[in-house]
């Protein structure tokens, strides 16, 4: 969540109200508008209320037409239908709203089942307010159960968290907020996230576990999540070191299993101890949902399940949040029985087939040179060619969204802060006309770009708009 403060000053912008906004009689009502940063002395009518509200987001960019974002922005009538009939119940009253529980209990079977969990009914998981959540969940798991294995040292000894420098920033939060030493693999070369052993090679008998991301956020490539695991084979033979791997796949979880099926990553790997996905990205519904699952019961620590006698029922319960709407939950199980495996399967062949069909149109151009195809994650990053010099990626973003266009531009961190790159994300309702039109808009501006006399950002740091 983004922290805000208030106004630097109570100074109030002078406007008035549409005289339309008000009742029957729009000379009778309201002509002046109401405080921005005060609560009004007095109610507004609610026609009024929803049309200034309405108003101001006008100036929102188009949801559809965001490339920055991972988040799904388009879902069927009925899933919103649904939504909006349970956004009124509490997820957490499961005693009150036990069919809401019920369809939480499914997802997070059908996950385990479609993740390859050894035994699905043994695997246990939750539902989160979206990956991040589910990420501090899967870290406190290993955390704890690092801290029983060495109880004649902890807490003496600080633990460390390995992962690439291509990881989410929940990843950061985490080992500041549960104070984790962050071990991080630096990008190297071509090589954009983790190298397997280099992994392997900062463990030591403090590691609580590493992270594979099956899907970087940088440039949408699958970490070699079954390379990682031998690497820590290797490991456990030379030393006698047992690290677990947890998979943050926040994304790639939602697309591996459906155009991977060969891919090694989920829990046929017996050192991947928990996985995580987002529900509201490639699970294809809106904001705010994840999942988080373990192996079985013995990845997950008893102690860190807190059993409450709430409300008449007695409640086990592993989150950071408390109350949650259980909209987004039925919306998740409403998308799993609507789609099932083959429409799924439907949905992301379309989306990365997009991907890949517009990755290649933009290489054509000729004034870019592609980092990813979009053959893995439906996302592909870009770059200007090496001797394209009157322009820069920033330009480029920023041309683009005077089309309505949000493409963010950013450069890469240690070892390769030389490199900046734009970003695509296709998600389910980035149709291939959409594609089309987003190239014919790009390559309506290179001639405008290429008689630049050079590019006109600066401040790199200050220009990106890009934000995991």
């Amino acid at each position: 969540m983004p922290l805000h403060t208030g106004p630097a000053k109570p100074a109030e912008r002078p406007s008035t109200v549409n005289p339309f906004y008000g009742e029957a009689d729009p000379v009778s009502g309201m002509t002046e508008a109401p405080p921005q940063h005060r609560l009004p002395e007095a109610p507004l009518p609610p026609a009024t209320a929803y049309q200034l509200v309405h108003d101001e987001l006008m100036l929102d960019g188009n949801s559809r037409l965001n490339l920055a974002t991972f988040v799904t922005t388009w879902m069927e009538p009925q899933a919103g239908v649904l939504m909006a009939e349970c956004r009124d119940k509490n997820m957490i009253d499961k005693d009150e709203y036990p069919r809401t529980a019920e369809l939480e209990r499914r997802c997070v079977a059908m996950l385990a089942d479609l993740w390859n969990a050894p035994d699905p009914a043994a695997a246990v998981g939750c539902s989160t307010t979206g990956s991040s959540e589910a990420c501090m969940l899967a870290g406190m798991a290993l955390k704890r159960r690092w801290a029983q294995r060495n109880a004649d040292r902890y807490p003496g000894a600080r633990p460390n968290l390995v992962m690439g420098v291509n990881v989410q920033v929940c990843w950061e939060k985490f080992c500041s907020f549960w104070e984790v030493e962050m071990r991080q693999v630096p990008m190297e070369g071509d090589r954009f996230h983790l190298d397997p052993q280099a992994a392997a090679e900062l463990c030591d008998e403090n590691t609580i576990g590493v992270v594979g991301i099956l899907g970087s956020t940088f440039d949408g490539s699958y970490e070699p999540i079954d390379e990682l695991c031998a690497a820590l084979d290797e490991l456990q033979e030379r030393t006698g070191l047992d690290i677990p791997v947890h998979v943050d796949g926040a994304s790639g979880a939602m697309v591996a299993p459906f155009l991977d099926e060969h891919l090694r990553w989920d829990f046929r790997l017996p050192r991947v101890a928990s996985i995580n996905t987002s529900g509201h990205k490639y699970g294809l519904v809106y904001p705010g949902v994840g999942w988080a699952l373990w192996r079985s019961a013995a990845e997950l620590p008893e102690e860190l399940v807190f059993r409450v006698n709430y409300l008449g029922g007695d409640m086990p319960t592993f989150a950071l949040n408390f109350s949650r709407p259980g909209a987004q939950v039925v919306a998740q199980y409403y998308t799993f029985l609507r789609l099932g495996r083959a429409g799924f399967k439907a949905v992301q062949r379309t989306t990365r087939a997009v991907a890949m069909q517009l990755a290649e149109r933009v290489a054509a151009l000729g004034d870019f040179q592609l980092l990813t195809r979009g053959d893995e994650l439906p996302v592909f990053a870009f770059t200007t060619a090496t001797d394209v010099t009157a322009y820069d990626v920033f330009d480029v973003s920023r041309r683009m969204r005077e089309n309505g266009w949000l493409v963010p531009a950013y450069t890469f961190p240690p070892h390769r802060e030389d490199l900046s790159v734009l970003r695509v994300v296709c998600r389910n309702g980035f149709s291939s006309d959409l594609a089309e039109l987003f190239v014919e808009d790009l390559e309506r501006l290179l001639p405008e770009l290429r008689r630049q006399s050079g590019p006109s950002t600066h401040d790199k740091g200050a220009a990106t708009c890009f934000h995991h």
